[in-house]
């Protein structure tokens, strides 16, 4: 079983909207919504991490803000163990590369999309 570790960036703008990432439709998350970021290179930290993948993904900057928890889950064909932190842009609009659309939520709207099971978690936490 494949296992991958990641990182997402729960990305808050200064309405305290939230930023919504749609998958493309292909792979087992086809067109599921997520906190956006990628997986670890070697000799990254975490935070390098989700700062390069969020500019490759939307050539876009941020600051990397605080933890916020760590999900484990098993998809059918791999294991995944997933970083958030908190983010905020300080460079560009986030152009969407390799999604397929994204939203601007607020708290209380994020349970109407429908997220990666490995995000789930993290929805509830920001939540409550």
């Amino acid at each position: 079983m494949k296992k991958i570790e990641v990182v997402a960036a729960v990305i808050i703008n200064e309405n305290n909207d939230i930023f919504c990432a749609k998958r493309k439709n292909q792979g087992e998350l086809a067109l599921k919504w997520e906190f956006p970021g990628g997986k670890i290179e070697k000799g990254e930290t975490q935070q390098e991490a989700l700062f390069r993948e969020i500019n490759e993904e939307f050539s876009s900057k941020i600051e990397v803000g605080n933890y916020i928890m760590t999900v484990y889950h098993q998809y059918k064909n791999f294991f995944i163990t997933m970083h958030a932190y908190y983010a905020k842009v300080i460079e560009g609009d986030l152009r969407l590369n390799e999604h397929t659309d994204y939203k601007w939520l607020k708290k209380s709207e994020l349970h109407s999309l429908d997220w990666a099971e490995a995000d789930v978690p993290i929805v509830k936490f920001i939540i409550d």
